[in-house]
């Protein structure tokens, strides 16, 4: 009974703190789901509001990018209607320019949308012209009921304009439309736009552009308008304009901006909506995560109830599967045996004994060196043993250890040990575990197969040709030789570029059938075949050229493979380019002589032709003059005067020409710098004015007369300038040109040099040399120009040289160094005379 009362006194506080523990343990997760609950609604409606806010940031941007676009494209618009303006007033050919002007209105309504109409005035504010002329896009408003009221907004416009000298927009007109046309709803309301041609200080017209609110709105970028509504309102919030007809939801966000598209223009707001609701997906996806949670933690309190009951079964399992591993361990022929951390041998398995021809017990704690290795080999089976042991502590091992068995009736095994170490359930290391293989008859075979390869190698080896085989399968590089390892590395990627690329799939599946379906023993038609020899360039290896012979082979191991034998033909290559290059030049400077000859002889045909136009002119203005009549003073002898000043100027034109491109051999003489620059000046400047540019030379006073050959000196600086020339037009477009700086040549006097030195520079205002260019620009057969023969620059400096000078060439940078703006190149001469001749 003392018993008794003593194990109920033993027991109560267990149970107690059982029971405590149990329910700390059921209601300790209930605790934590309603801390974390509380806590991820805080999160949430955190989240929630950051996200409104995030949406009402996202809504302000997109409305000031449709903002920014909007007055872009009416300050384009604007700049575009005054530049024509300018174009209309300010030239003096008035059917070129004028056909010009309205080529460019004609662009401007159909690259503008929102433009339904422009049309010149006179500044009797009678209309001269209306772009477009006719059509759906012109008529509309001029054969309705609404023609008065558009005509009468754009007579108050003009006024205003007018009187403000500046463009001016009228209010906006909404037009009564009784058609329900797609067209017609578009041009429901509309404003104009008047721009003051002016010349002289004094208006010589106006331009006015019909604009349609919903046209401003196809400003907006599409993507834009998919995703948000806008409008266009007045200061009464009257609707101008609608991106869409679909309505917004109650709970979309809203908001709205002025929009400024001049000075004189009515207020325009721009408003954007929201089509979709805001979301609250993620914080009922946020909610759903807390309730699964706290679902998985109520199943992970089931899950502990039912640990005990899993445990067992797990236990009967590891029974079952020990009984399994033994059975196996009992039926595999790869010896089996353990050692302690002593090397006692602790277990073995049957293939083991039957290997060495000792029994279980026999072998059971021996130490090494163990009595089945041969005599001869203990102390070496020892050291092997013994730092494979060191060396695998606490790793597995991968290509095992060779060594040998001897078996009790004397044969002896070849074996390769596998060893890895013991680990029990605490993690510790306990013993090393050995498997041995049997590799008696394998080793042999490697041995000969070696010996075999060897021999094979050795000549690939010493071919001066790159010989490789890769896999169709997987595109493994299974061989390569010295010369391809030297050239390509260990990579397949060489392989691959000789052969074109990707081996083909077809050809593998053809192949592959071949080889189902032939007859065993009898290789498919399709390999051995070698493919014709081809020719590839590789570019990776400094454009080197191979010739190439490909065939298909089943490689040792069954798989089929690709062989590839490449022999290095770049010499050859290099030396048949160089002949062709060679022959190319050759007939280029036989067509140079010919337009040289054909130049001279047109230049010589039409200088006659002329001369006499320039004599006719000059006897019949001798004869008019005679006759003292005012009119014929007035009118007619100007006229005269001017063609015959042409004349001249067409012939002086042609006989620079024909100097520039008569062949003679080089000859030096004492000439003046200025005259060779005004006539370079005066073959280029046909071409820069065409091109809408201008050419200015600053040459210094008193220049001294240089010994030089004109005729090469003149072929550089034409050179040169014909250079500036495309660089500049690469940097201005043709519209812009007016702008653009002239290119400048001047020439003076080099002092810092002794002797003084003649210094001639041409400077132009277009993107500059590269770095990379400027390095290699004087080299023959370089050019950066897609039909040039690169060898411009490299003849200018030869000339340059011959004449005992140097030519160079040096970018400019803008103020705060951070692009190229122009680039000079200049030319210094020696001014004394020198025994050297020219040589082109």
């Amino acid at each position: 009974m003392k018993l008794k009362r003593f194990s109920i006194w033993q027991l109560s506080p267990t149970k107690w703190i059982r029971k405590i523990r149990g329910f700390r343990l059921v209601y300790t997760p209930l605790l934590a789901i309603v801390i974390f609950t509380a806590v991820m609604g805080i999160i949430l409606g955190t989240l929630q509001l950051q996200e409104k806010t995030q949406q009402e940031s996202a809504l302000f941007r997109e409305l000031s990018l449709a903002k920014q676009r909007i007055q872009m494209r009416f300050t384009n618009n604007t700049e575009a209607l005054i530049a024509i303006g300018r174009d209309l007033s300010t030239n003096n050919d008035q059917a070129r320019y004028r056909a010009s002007a309205l080529e460019q209105v004609e662009n401007m309504v159909l690259a503008n949308h929102e433009i339904a109409q422009i049309i010149g005035l006179n500044e009797d504010n009678i209309r001269q012209w209306t772009i477009p002329v006719s059509g759906n896009k012109s008529d509309w408003y001029e054969k309705t009921e609404n023609a008065p009221l558009i005509n009468r907004e754009l007579k108050k416009t003009i006024e205003l304009s007018k009187m403000a000298n500046r463009p001016a927009f009228s209010p906006f007109i909404t037009l009564n439309l009784n058609t329900d046309e797609p067209l017609a709803r578009e041009r429901k309301t509309v404003f104009w736009q008047v721009v003051p041609i002016t010349n002289g200080g004094e208006i010589a017209g106006v331009l006015a552009a019909l604009y349609t609110t919903q046209g401003i709105l196809d400003v907006i970028p599409g993507e834009l308008k998919s995703q948000y509504r806008f409008t266009l309102l007045t200061d009464n919030e009257k609707i101008l304009a609608i991106s869409s007809d679909r309505d917004t939801p109650k709970r979309s966000f809203s908001n709205q901006t002025s929009l400024d598209i001049g000075v004189l223009s009515p207020n325009l707001i721009l408003q954007i909506d929201t089509y979709p609701p805001p979301t609250n997906l993620t914080f009922r996806m946020l909610i759903g995560v807390v309730l699964g949670l706290s679902a998985f933690v109520i199943w992970s309190l089931w899950s502990v109830l039912k640990q005990m009951q899993v445990r067992q079964a797990a236990e009967a399992n590891l029974r079952t599967e020990t009984n399994f591993r033994r059975a196996m361990e009992n039926s595999t022929p790869v010896g089996i045996r353990a050692h302690d951390m002593e090397k006692r041998i602790t277990y073995v398995n049957r293939a083991f004994c039957e290997m060495s021809g000792w029994t279980p017990n026999e072998l059971i704690g021996l130490q090494p060196p163990f009595p089945f290795w041969p005599e001869n080999r203990r102390l070496e089976l020892t050291e092997k043993m013994n730092r494979a042991l060191t060396l695998m502590t606490g790793a597995g091992m991968k290509n095992g250890v060779e060594g040998s068995v001897l078996h009790r009736d004397g044969t002896q095994i070849q074996t390769r040990t596998f060893i890895a170490p013991l680990i029990n359930e605490k993690g510790n290391q306990t013993g090393w575990v050995t498997s041995l293989i049997d590799i008696s008859e394998p080793k042999k075979i490697r041995e000969e197969l070696a010996a075999s390869q060897e021999r094979f190698i050795t000549v690939l080896e010493g071919l001066d040709a790159a010989v490789s085989v890769v896999s169709i399968e997987n595109g493994e590089l299974m061989f390569a030789n010295r010369f391809y390892r030297e050239r390509f590395g260990d990579s397949p990627k060489g392989h691959l570029d000789l052969a074109g690329g990707e081996i083909a799939h077809n050809t593998m599946q053809m192949l592959s059938e071949e080889l189902q379906d032939g007859n065993p023993g009898i290789p498919p038609s399709s390999l051995y075949q070698e493919s014709e020899s081809e020719e590839v360039q590789i570019l990776d290896s400094g454009a080197k050229w191979y010739e190439v012979r490909r065939r298909f082979i089943p490689w040792v191991d069954g798989r089929l493979a690709q062989l590839l034998i490449a022999t290095d033909i770049t010499l050859r290559k290099a030396s048949d380019d160089l002949n062709r290059q060679q022959e190319e030049r050759m007939q280029f400077t036989s067509r140079l002589n010919t337009m040289g000859e054909m130049a001279s002889s047109l230049a010589h045909e039409l200088n006659q032709p002329l001369s006499a136009i320039s004599n006719y002119c000059m006897g019949a203005a001798k004869r008019l003059k005679a006759q003292a009549d005012p009119a014929i003073d007035k009118d007619i002898l100007p006229a005269l005067e001017k063609a015959s000043e042409q004349a001249v100027r067409a012939g002086t034109i042609i006989q620079r020409i024909r100097g520039f491109v008569k062949r003679s051999e080089p000859q030096r003489k004492s000439c003046a710098i200025g005259d060779i620059i005004n006539d370079a000046v005066g073959l280029v400047e046909i071409e820069a004015h065409r091109h809408r540019l201008s050419i200015t030379s600053q040459i210094a006073n008193n220049l001294p007369e240089v010994d030089l050959d004109p005729v090469l000196i003149m072929q550089v600086l034409v050179n040169l300038l014909k250079n500036a020339l495309d660089s500049v037009r690469e940097v201005y477009p043709l519209s812009s040109r007016w702008s653009a700086p002239p290119i400048k040549i001047s020439a003076d006097l080099e002092t810092s040099t002794f002797p003084t030195m003649l210094r001639i520079q041409v400077t132009d205002a277009g993107a500059g040399i590269a770095e990379s260019v400027i390095q290699r620009m004087f080299e023959p057969f370089f050019s950066t120009k897609t039909d040039g023969m690169g060898m411009g620059l490299n003849i200018c400096r030869s000339i340059i040289e011959s004449h005992q000078g140097r030519l160079w060439a040096k970018n400019h940078m803008d103020p705060e160094h951070t692009k190229l703006i122009g680039c000079t190149f200049t030319i210094l001469l020696p001014l004394e005379s020198t025994d050297s001749k020219a040589v082109v």
